[in-house]
């Protein structure tokens, strides 16, 4: 599905958001946002099929990270799926008409773009992305980049053997299908007040006071909440398409699927709404914005 670049038009349309706020009061489609024409040497221009979201996304639209990122007007979104429609001068990897996804910030809370994957188009560095597993759809990939390489290097550099999960009562047999060796119900049980402690917990939710009464006297607690809470050690993502590569085999062979919320996918009409629900934290898996436009 290779595009002749001669076409590629000069703008997009595109979900902005200019002051910082809730999705429903800031969130705005533009359908003549301007699209960069000039890619630099290891950047590639995507026309994106489908893109997921993630509660940075609205913490960010929430203003959480203006001492990191202080520009404005903002179009958001991390996860992206599509095709290659452009490559600049030194990008090896991909070719016009490749099918790609990826995270498209390397560093998840600083230096992030003001153009997202919330768009028609998007560009990314060669270096973000990856190869599109052949059996996955659009949908199913975009929903991956993100959450999974946030997964996998921290499992790289903390390592895991038993591990425990909290979650809501109605999401406990989800956790035990994903290998979760003890799920606990925080609607019914404080898991800082159960007998067994742990040689680490990974706090996603803001809660680090908790978490160092579940670990053990030598153990730690390791947060990707900004600030960060000292002494819990701050973890961010930094993305990279070479963990996508690495694991392409587990999605081919079936050992690795995407989990999709019920709602997914959203048509780009509905960001604002998906947004909003994700905010809820009701979500069960991805939410996925597609088709875009």
């Amino acid at each position: 599905m290779a595009e002749d670049a001669s076409i590629i038009p000069t703008h997009t349309k595109a979900w902005y958001y200019s002051e910082h706020g809730s999705p429903g009061d800031v969130l705005k489609l533009d359908p003549n946002w301007p699209l960069p024409q000039q890619l630099n040497d290891d950047q590639v221009l995507i026309k994106v099929i489908a893109a997921s979201i993630n509660p940075v996304d609205y913490k960010r639209m929430h203003g959480e990270f203006k001492d990191t990122d202080p520009h404005l007007p903002i179009v958001p979104g991390y996860d992206v799926a599509g095709i290659v429609v452009k490559v600049g001068g030194e990008v090896k990897k991909f070719k016009v008409g490749d099918e790609v996804y990826g995270d498209i910030n390397e560093q998840g809370l600083s230096n992030l773009k003001i153009h997202g994957t919330l768009s028609e188009y998007t560009i990314a560095e060669e270096r973000l992305l990856a190869h599109k597993p052949s059996n996955l759809s659009f949908i199913e990939a975009a929903s991956i980049p993100l959450a999974l390489e946030t997964a996998n290097e921290a499992k790289q550099v903390y390592k895991a053997s038993k591990i425990a999960a909290t979650a809501s009562t109605g999401k406990l047999e989800l956790l035990r299908e994903l290998g979760v060796d003890l799920p606990i119900d925080y609607t019914k049980e404080n898991f800082e007040d159960l007998p067994e402690k742990y040689d680490l917990v990974y706090d996603v939710v803001g809660q680090g006071d908790r978490a160092f009464k579940a670990v053990k006297e030598d153990g730690k607690v390791v947060t990707i909440v900004p600030p960060g809470h000292p002494p819990a050690m701050f973890f961010v993502l930094t993305s990279k398409g070479s963990i996508l590569e690495n694991l392409r085999p587990y999605f081919e062979s079936g050992k690795l699927k995407p989990i999709l919320d019920a709602k997914t996918p959203v048509p780009f009409s509905q960001v604002i709404e998906a947004i909003s629900y994700l905010e809820t934290s009701r979500a069960t898996g991805k939410v996925v914005v597609y088709p875009i436009p």
